[in-house]
């Protein structure tokens, strides 16, 4: 058979691995150890082209390390809890675990049929109570050691989905899923401590040096350290003993002569305190919680605010006094929930004060201007410069200001420094069903009471009703009703369940010990742990890096481990995109229903009109999405894979094409008819001691093939997979074009096929394994050591110098390697592009720097 037909091939090929169980982990090996990770993925039923791309650039990486004599563990879960699961089990009227369980089972033979290499014996399940009663116990540990807590606080309340969300589930002031607008509402929700942690895991990120420096600048912003002043307002005229100042923090004390009003929080405790009594008040603070607590939704808004009638003393300039207000733009988890506006100095501040007529003096002028003339009207100077209109502090430089407005503060007693912090502690409450339990009792006469250790896990009931709206937990007739552990009374379970992000905060751990009685095993961790790769999107390069970061060091404080980081190294990968297209009424069509004539684009089902839209993300909601089964159905997985690895960077999007596609089949088709005629094994195999016997061609196709072996080695250490794959295509045309019949011929069509079987076999595993038995090889390539350079192959004999004649290249040579001066000279002469150019003019001198140019001047 000489067509090539990859599915029984491939089917062939992933039967033997698993046979062999040449992907399995060993946990006392005595190799170095390599623990490559591409972040889980959510069980939805279907893989996409985005977990094609992850996987595949995971199982490089996996293969190759292999390859090179590490002791790999490359395993695969499943992030099985949320509301997702929850929602569409619903929808189909059934159970969210059966649902999961089956999207599961569907998922793992999808991603079985690409061919990657996963220890599989170590596959786990979010959802599980086997995984999920660990966590229970973490967070007891949590409790114990002050890093678990239960507060009031205000929340993004969804009122369709009957759930708190994150602020980053708030899109536009409304829900991710549900499209309606936030609500604010208080409730009690469980916290971890996360910003116990926040110097450490801001300072830290400074030894992460093989993660992207976007991703690090994107955490250290998120934990957002601000060094600054805590100052207090004297309140002229207090409503009551419990407000008589307020505190405001700031980065800024160098402004505060530029100051013209406070702003403070709608939910300030002075604000709520004065909506008792004033309906107006009270009525702003509800047009306020419709902006949710989302931090983008809040600074893109129009910046309003209400007079509270209430003033405070200005603490430096004597006499002075600043009108206070109530702000829609103040976070009341931010510093003290109350700010000094200085309108010159600051755009929000400035818009607000034009808004309501209030004074912009300026206190910062730009050096080089004309501070009698320099002012401020629609645009804020936010720049370095020097101090104006600021009493004893003028003609200092900003930070001389910072400097010296601290110590008057101090000195005033009406202020100290202070550094805060925009990390807020993680809020881990989630009101739903298809999340894991919190293992907490609610009791009337002992408050919170920890479920003792011998009755974990707390497991979720099979028998809900999602009839109603809300967390059936609520409303389940049994479950939640316990006797107190302590005093034996009737009590209630905690209803709320873990944040998702908890569970992805730690299954990499899990994986080093997927079947302990405990958590993991610390020795385990201790070999294995940190993760030597990771592998995700950058979608995920806050949230969950960041708690995965903070869990790593709160396990390592309640005595799991010895621990701080959990990922040593750290690769994002771009995003899949794809055409998009509309049909003429303006309805997305998916790319199967469009076909190209011409240079447009018409309906498959009746020749319509197609409109081309921009190439972009996959996405559903747009139909430009390209089923990865049918592809592998069509193409084989090997196609998939490569096309994934060839077209760019990794980190960098790529756009997939049925053109690229095609065109990776029929390289791999290609590879297939080179397997096919591959030769039998020799007796004497090609070796480095037996190069001078060989014909000017086979050392020339033998130098592709170890400079291939040596690229591509140095290319998938720096994750440069689209030049590996390049240099295949180069080293696959150069043996098709070799036709020397000498009796060495078959030796070296031997060795370089099988340095080719070897070098593909990370990229396309199928197609190495079939092209390496053909040669006679027994063993596994998955099995086998990677390929050892010819050194004596990787070094030019040749060279090409360039010929300036007055200055201009006008010629090149390739010349041998170190070539005596004088014979480099001759070469140079003889060289009828040289000759031409001398156009019989007398040479008057030659000068040759050696291996690099040759200067002629006449």
């Amino acid at each position: 058979m000489t067509d090539f037909i990859p599915a029984p091939l491939e089917e062939k090929w992933q039967n033997a691995w698993d046979t062999s169980n040449c992907f399995s982990a060993e946990d006392n090996s005595k190799q170095p150890k390599y623990y490559v990770l591409e972040m889980f993925p959510y069980p939805s039923g279907r893989i996409h082209m985005g977990h094609v791309r992850n996987y595949a650039l995971g199982d490089v990486v996996a293969r190759f390390k292999r390859a090179k004599g590490f002791n790999v563990l490359h395993p695969m879960g499943w992030d099985a809890f949320g509301l997702p699961a929850e929602n569409a089990a619903i929808e189909r009227k059934t159970h969210p675990a059966k649902w999961t369980r089956q999207n599961i089972a569907s998922m793992r033979e999808q991603l079985k049929s690409m061919g990657l290499s996963y220890d599989w014996e170590r596959e786990i399940a979010t959802c599980e109570p086997d995984y999920y009663k660990h966590e229970q116990s973490m967070f007891l540990k949590f409790l114990e050691h002050g890093l678990a807590y239960r507060k009031e606080s205000w929340v993004n309340w969804d009122p369709v989905e009957n759930t708190v969300l994150a602020n980053e589930q708030v899109v536009d002031g409304c829900g991710w899923r549900s499209g309606v607008p936030v609500e604010r509402r208080k409730l009690s929700q469980w916290f971890l401590n996360i910003t116990r942690y926040g110097n450490e895991l801001l300072e830290a990120l400074e030894s992460l040096n093989n993660w992207p420096d976007r991703v690090r600048l994107m955490q250290h912003n998120w934990i957002g350290r601000s060094e600054g002043a805590q100052i207090k307002f004297e309140i002229t005229s207090p409503i009551n003993t419990d407000f008589s100042e307020l505190e405001v923090f700031t980065t800024r004390p160098d402004t505060l002569f530029g100051a013209s009003f406070i702003a403070i929080s709608a939910h300030h405790p002075l604000a709520e305190k004065l909506a008792f009594t004033h309906s107006d008040i009270a009525n702003f603070i509800s047009e306020c919680d419709a902006l949710g607590t989302s931090e983008a939704a809040i600074e893109q808004a129009e910046k309003r605010g209400l007079n509270t009638g209430l003033y405070v003393k200005h603490p430096i300039i004597i006499g002075k006094e600043l009108p206070v207000y109530i702000a829609n733009f103040v976070l009341m988890d931010y510093g003290t929930g109350a700010v000094f506006g200085c309108p010159a100095h600051d755009q929000r501040d400035l818009d607000f004060a034009n808004k309501y007529d209030l004074p912009v003096t300026v206190v910062v002028c730009p050096d080089g201007e004309d501070a009698d003339s320099f002012s401020v009207t629609n645009l804020a100077y936010t720049g370095a410069g020097t101090l104006v209109n600021s009493g004893d502090w003028n003609g200092l430089s900003v930070e001389a200001a910072k400097i010296r407005a601290i110590k008057a503060l101090e000195e005033g007693g009406v202020g100290i420094t202070k550094t805060t912090f925009r990390l807020r502690d993680w809020g881990v409450s989630r009101q739903r069903y298809w999340g894991c339990p919190i293992p907490i009792i609610h009791c009337d006469k002992c408050g919170i009471v920890p479920v003792p250790e011998n009755q974990l896990p707390v497991i979720l009931p099979e028998d809900v009703s999602f009839n109603t709206t809300g967390n059936p937990l609520d409303t389940h007739p049994d479950w939640k009703y316990v006797d107190c552990p302590k005093c034996g009374a009737n009590s209630l379970r905690e209803t709320d369940t873990f944040d998702t992000f908890f569970e992805s905060s730690w299954y990499f751990l899990r994986f080093v010990d997927p079947k302990s009685e405990k958590a993991f095993n610390a020795e385990k961790a201790a070999y294995w742990m940190p993760v030597d790769q990771y592998i995700g999107g950058v979608e995920h390069a806050v949230l969950h890096l960041l708690y995965s970061r903070f869990f790593t060091r709160a396990l390592s404080d309640t005595g799991y481990l010895n621990l701080s980081e959990p990922f040593a190294g750290l690769m994002t990968q771009g995003m899949v995109c794809h055409q998009s297209f509309k049909s003429a009424d303006g309805q997305w069509l998916f790319p199967d229903q469009v076909k190209k004539i011409g240079d447009g684009y018409v309906s498959v089902e009746d020749d319509s009109p197609v409109q081309p839209g921009r190439v972009e993300k996959m996405s559903k909601s747009k139909r430009n999405v390209v089923d990865p089964e049918e592809i592998i159905k069509t193409y084989g997985a090997d196609t998939a894979r490569l096309f994934m690895l060839s077209d760019s960077p990794p980190d960098r999007d790529l756009e997939w094409t049925e053109a690229g596609a095609e065109g990776a089949f029929k390289f791999i088709s290609k590879i297939y008819k080179l397997s096919i005629e591959a030769p039998e094994k020799p007796q004497n195999e090609i070796a480095s001691d037996t190069l001078p016997s060989l014909s000017e061609e086979a050392i020339e196709l033998l130098k592709i093939a170890h400079r291939s072996v040596d690229s591509i080695s140095e290319n998938i250490e720096r994750f440069a997979f689209n030049k590996c794959v390049a240099q295949l295509h180069i080293f696959v045309n150069a043996l098709s074009s070799y036709k020397q019949k000498d009796a060495n011929a078959q030796r070296v069509r031997h060795h370089v096929l099988g340095l080719l079987a070897q070098i593909l076999s990370p990229f396309a595993p199928h197609i190495a394994e079939e092209l390496w038995s053909k040669l006679g090889y027994t063993k596994l390539v998955a099995s086998s050591p990677w390929p050892i350079v010819f050194e004596s192959l990787l070094i030019d004999d040749t060279i090409e110098i360039a010929v300036q004649i007055n200055g201009k290249v006008r010629a090149k040579l390739n010349l041998p390697l170190d070539m005596p001066k004088n014979e480099v000279e001759t070469a140079a002469l003889l060289n009828e592009d040289v000759k031409k150019y001398l156009d019989g003019n007398d040479v008057k001198c030659v000068i040759v720097v050696p291996n690099r140019i040759i200067n002629v001047v006449y």
